[in-house]
């Protein structure tokens, strides 16, 4: 429609919309205004005679008719004479400077225009200097090429694209343009691309730095915005990192289109072993399908991870049917802190069900009596020899805390709050679980552990009905169908199997959900009532809280109708201790930013540092080490950013292709600590071609921000008649008058005409 407006637009008032949004209307009248107020005044004092002599039937309604003719034709007429115009900044010949920026990843690449490939359109649009576009805007402009990726360089010209990179960073071209062309005279910067920005970088910046140069961005959109067949997988989300002996939950987002009521595989390799594949249903209604994934167990180190599905016949684009991450295999043992305050069966069937994964050390500070302790797995004699830790920077040695029944009164006022900041501080992971002793009816209202439970609590009134044990049997949520805490084998919980199982006991009053928290596990009570959270998660600071609200879970494993060959018990307690590890951070921990390269590319290597108390340090040396596929180790100062406490960053080039190790080391005078290590996966899989539709809608806010305007490829010829208006660079005013266009003329007849077509109807003619 736009493209048959235009031009009608364009013939009725001599010039394209467009140029009206560049420009000023203003006034430039060829005769004095008090001579043009005076004449208007006596042409309607004419008008007024004229019509006081006319005779007719209906006299009123005539007067009126032709009266608002005759004063449309004056007033046009006036308008005329006084004659508007459109004030224009236009680039003066060869005084500026053009940037033409154009896209140069893999997603260019694709083959879903007509005439081939992305890139092939690219280079015919502005290739060679004998295309009619660039020889326009040659003539009035001196042009500078860009070609971008992960970075943006100068080129000779269009012919120089390879389409090789592997990211699309849009801010990071846009600023790099501006900065190069900073010193010389700049009309506007083109930007070429199929708006696949996969940098992760904010536009805010970079456009409010040309918004205020005031350098309008042309931008031109390159590829299709929907794909009539296409699988496309967009994201994975999966862990950094796991502990060694545990499955992985992988969550798939798949794009599908065209492809109604059919089945597609979905497969996972390890460096190039398939490790898992299921069959998914394309969904009837929507594009995307969320698909889960368990990985089995994987060998200690990084592995290289790829998800496939396989293509279906008539599928224009594959390149974005493969996804690639990195997981890292952590080989542990890893400490958890259990601190119970009674000898209970909970306890020893908890250690029991956890014994057999040696990936896992649970350390117990169990009270026998006043003052008396027993520990359990400890490393030596001294691990506690004292009771619950006093200071924090022995507290944070352990990754997780497991709090059983064990009253308030028990810890101090400091170390409650420790408890507190071990959660939002140090991101170790917390479990509390239900007792006689603990949540509410162990006094922890209104304490600083309050505030870290995925619950409220509030004081119980003493009565005896307060301690009631009441019936719950379990019912799993619909978060809780795919947590990765319930997940069994290689397959999701089965909602049969926890109705199946025998009801657990609580002791504890519990009050409502807090904003932000989840309950994978709801408890039904047996004699009527409202349902309460038997098992909810929260994230809470940087670490994550689980309230296990009952008792008994050993009556999962003991109760006379569980098989003696059942493993759930075994089973959930494994999976919450280990989820309560997931992401705790390390005081050192080194990442590559982003993950995932092209060989030549930059990376940027980042590492955050704290002290014992994971307080962030912003005065010590970190030095990072590379460890390259073939075996060479770089070494890379970073440098404390100021952009945020604890920050450090730093580059290097990526040349080779594989899988690199990331290492990094903190000293602080004496004190030094090592990361846990990184990995960065170099290769020519392009992370833009995931999301490899054209995104006009990005492209046509980079443009509206900055003054500028959006084409389609096939419209890109218009550019060389809209970039000579331009308030940037070197420029002068143009004035046109618009008192001639056609529309006046057309107007002034259709007026004149319905004048002497209503008398003649009158038969006043």
């Amino acid at each position: 429609m736009e493209r048959f407006l235009e031009p009608l637009l364009a013939f009725l008032f001599k010039y394209p919309p467009r140029v009206y949004q560049r420009g000023i209307l203003s006034l430039a009248p060829a005769i004095p205004v008090p001579i043009l107020v005076a004449g208007a005044l006596l042409a309607l004092l004419l008008l007024g005679l004229a019509l006081t002599r006319l005779r007719t039937p209906a006299l009123t309604r005539d007067r009126l008719v032709l009266g608002t003719l005759r004063a449309a034709v004056f007033l046009l007429l006036a308008v005329c004479l006084l004659r508007p115009v459109l004030l224009l900044s236009s680039a003066v010949p060869q005084r500026n400077v053009l940037g033409i920026v154009l896209d140069d990843s893999r997603s260019m690449r694709l083959a879903d225009l007509p005439e081939g490939s992305r890139l092939d359109a690219v280079r015919r649009a502005f290739g060679d200097s004998g295309n009619s576009l660039t020889k326009r805007l040659g003539d009035r402009f001196v042009l500078r090429y860009f070609r971008f990726a992960a970075d943006a360089s100068p080129v000779t010209g269009a012919g120089q694209l390879r389409g090789a990179g592997s990211r699309t960073d849009l801010a990071g071209a846009l600023e790099a343009a501006r900065q190069e062309l900073a010193g010389v005279p700049l009309a506007g910067l083109i930007l070429v691309s199929d708006g696949a920005d996969n940098a992760g970088a904010d536009l805010t910046a970079p456009l409010l730095a040309l918004r205020a140069r005031r350098v309008p961005v042309y931008t031109v959109g390159v590829g299709k915005e929907r794909f009539e067949k296409d699988l496309a997988i967009e994201r994975v989300a999966l862990p950094s990192s796991s502990l060694a002996g545990a499955g992985v939950l992988a969550e798939v987002a798949l794009r599908v289109r065209g492809l109604t009521g059919q089945n597609v595989t979905l497969t996972g390799e390890d460096e190039g072993r398939v490790v898992v594949e299921r069959s998914v249903p394309v969904p009837d209604r929507g594009d995307l399908a969320r698909v889960s994934l368990r990985l089995p167990p994987l060998k200690e180190g990084s592995h290289r991870l790829s998800f496939k599905v396989r293509p279906v016949p008539g599928e224009i684009v594959t390149e974005n049917n493969e996804y690639h991450a990195v997981l890292r295999v952590r080989p542990g043992p890893e400490k958890i802190l259990y601190v119970e305050g009674e000898p209970r069966q909970e306890l020893a069937h908890i250690r029991r069900a956890v014994a057999p994964d040696s990936a896992i050390q649970l350390v117990t500070l169990l009270r026998s009596a006043k003052s008396k302790f027993l520990r359990l797995g400890v490393d030596d004699s001294l691990e506690l020899a004292e009771g619950f830790p006093t200071k924090r920077e022995a507290l944070f040695r352990y990754r997780a805390l497991v709090l059983g029944s064990i009253e308030a009164s028990f810890f101090t006022g400091d170390q409650l709050r420790m408890l507190n900041d071990f959660v939002s501080r140090r991101g170790g992971g917390l479990i509390v679980l239900g007792g006689r002793g603990s949540l509410a009816e162990g006094g922890y209202a209104a304490t600083p552990l309050a505030d870290v439970l995925p619950v409220s609590i509030e004081r119980p009134p003493i009565t005896d009905s307060a301690a009631a044990a009441t019936e719950l049997s379990a019912r799993v949520t619909a978060a809780g169908r795919v947590h990765p805490i319930l997940q069994f084998g290689a397959t999701e919980a089965a909602v049969s199997h926890w109705d199946s199982l025998p009801p657990l006991t609580s002791v504890n009053r519990l009050g409502e959900l807090k904003p932000g928290a989840t309950v994978l596990l709801s408890g039904r009570p047996l004699k009527g009532g409202a349902e309460q959270p038997l098992l909810a998660v929260q994230r809470y600071g940087r670490g994550n809280v689980a309230l296990l609200g009952v008792q008994d879970t050993w009556l999962w494993q003991m109760h006379a109708s569980i098989p003696v060959e059942d493993q759930t018990h075994e089973t959930l307690w494994r999976q919450l201790l280990r989820w309560s590890l997931d992401g705790v951070p390390e005081r050192v921990e080194i990442s590559a930013s982003p993950s995932r390269v092209a060989p030549g590319e930059p990376v940027t290597l980042q590492a955050r540092v704290t002290d014992e108390t994971y307080l962030d340090a912003n005065d010590a040396q970190v030095i990072a080490r590379v460890v390259t596929p073939s075996g060479r180790t770089i070494e890379q100062p970073l440098s404390w950013t100021m952009r945020g406490d604890g920050g450090y960053a730093g580059s290097f080039v990526a040349e080779e292709r594989g899988m690199y190790r990331l290492e990094a080391e903190a000293r602080r005078g004496r004190d030094s600590a090592r990361a846990a290590p990184g990995a960065l996966l170099v290769d020519d899989s392009g992370a833009d071609v995931e999301q490899a539709e054209l995104r006009a809608p990005l492209l046509r806010r980079i443009a509206s921000e900055t003054g500028g305007r959006y084409y389609a490829l096939g419209d890109a010829g218009k550019l060389a008649d809209d970039v000579i208006y331009t308030e940037s660079g070197v420029t002068i005013r143009e004035s046109r008058d618009l008192w001639d266009m056609p529309f006046v003329f057309l107007l002034l007849v259709g007026l004149l005409g319905a004048d002497w077509g209503y008398r003649r109807r009158r038969g006043l003619a």
